[in-house]
């Protein structure tokens, strides 16, 4: 079972949208919130204002008599831009919940993004009470572990369709993948090509079938010339993108399956010779904070890694609290972010 929902609707305001609103940081909000007296008046006074005019929910703590739980967050590399953000959505609900938590880089990228040798017996050795798992492919035999020792955990946008009764939080990328080419269409675009993730890739797989029925729902025929794998790799998508223009009827618009790899693309346009959006329209997909700083500004498709990771957060404590959540996928909507990348072909 799938449940849809706008970020907003499933978790509401943020403390790191509060502290946006008023101009501090995330720690400075949070000691308002908690009361601390080491913050100046008018910050205070602008927080709080922030925290009404938001509607922000104070979320009750956990008994501070009761020794604190231990949960562990699971990434691939800790100097990542995504990686920050499931970071700052898992820390803020962990937080409100009286969480400690251990973040740790134990996912091997050699091997399919599966825990290191050894570490899921380091689980037990310190006491944890759940663990979150950003972009991980277990093997049988890891979730058979998890389950015997009873440790609950959710998956916050794996790698393949995790095992049924699995929880899971990820993004609406079908979605996303409709409107991303949608906007090109709309644009007036029809030779749109698209540089993927790799295929076998939940979320890659997805938004490359959204891409595939914009066009069918449009008329337009696709070519399969204009599929090109980028494996999530900034090099490579440099390369696919090289390999297009070189076609005979090279593509006006591209659909770029990660902002990470739109940089590549970028790069291989200006070697060309080629401006953006005049020659060739982007489209990424993610709204990391390079898409606001290239030149010219990307238009992307937002995924809410931050909403995912304390979405994520919170079904978990429900799970180390007995409770079952219901169902056992959960997606947030995403939306088109419209910069500066895209404009109507040259006639």
């Amino acid at each position: 079972m799938v449940r849809t929902a706008s970020a907003s609707m499933t978790a509401g305001p943020t403390l790191a949208v509060v502290a946006r609103e008023a101009g501090v940081s995330v720690p400075t909000a949070s000691k308002v919130v908690n009361g601390r007296e080491d913050v100046a008046p008018e910050t205070r006074r602008r927080v709080t204002e922030a925290l009404n005019r938001l509607g922000y929910v104070r979320r009750p703590r956990f008994d501070a008599s009761k020794p604190p739980r231990l949960v562990d967050l699971v990434v691939h590399a800790l100097d990542s831009p995504r990686s920050g953000a499931i970071l700052r959505g898992v820390e803020e609900a962990a937080h409100d919940a009286g969480l400690d938590l251990v973040v740790s880089a134990a996912l091997s990228r050699n091997r399919g993004g599966r825990p290191q040798r050894g570490w899921l017996d380091k689980l037990t050795v310190r006491g944890s009470a759940g663990v979150l798992f950003n972009l991980a492919e277990l093997t049988g035999s890891q979730y058979a572990w998890l389950e015997q020792h009873r440790i609950p955990f959710v998956m916050i946008d794996p790698v393949l369709e995790p095992p049924p009764g699995v929880m899971s939080v990820g993004a609406a990328n079908w979605q996303g993948g409709v409107t991303a080419t949608e906007h090109l269409l709309t644009l007036g675009h029809e030779r749109i090509a698209v540089i993927t993730g790799p295929r076998r890739k939940m979320c890659s797989s997805a938004r490359v079938a959204g891409y595939r029925s914009a066009l069918a729902s449009a008329g337009v025929a696709q070519r399969p010339e204009y599929l090109r794998d980028g494996s999530f790799d900034e090099s490579v998508a440099y390369r696919r993108m090289l390999e297009l223009l070189d076609l005979s009827a090279p593509p006006t618009a591209v659909f770029v399956c990660s902002d990470r790899m739109a940089l590549g693309v970028y790069r291989a346009l200006v070697e060309r010779g080629l401006r953006i959006p005049n020659d060739v329209s982007v489209v990424g997909f993610d709204d990391l904070p390079e898409s606001r700083w290239t030149a010219p500004a990307l238009t992307t498709v937002r995924q809410p890694l931050a909403e995912m990771a304390a979405t994520a957060m919170r079904m978990l404590v429900r799970m180390m609290d007995g409770e079952r959540p219901e169902g056992t996928r959960t997606e947030l909507s995403t939306r088109l972010v419209q910069r500066a990348s895209t404009a109507p072909p040259r006639a």
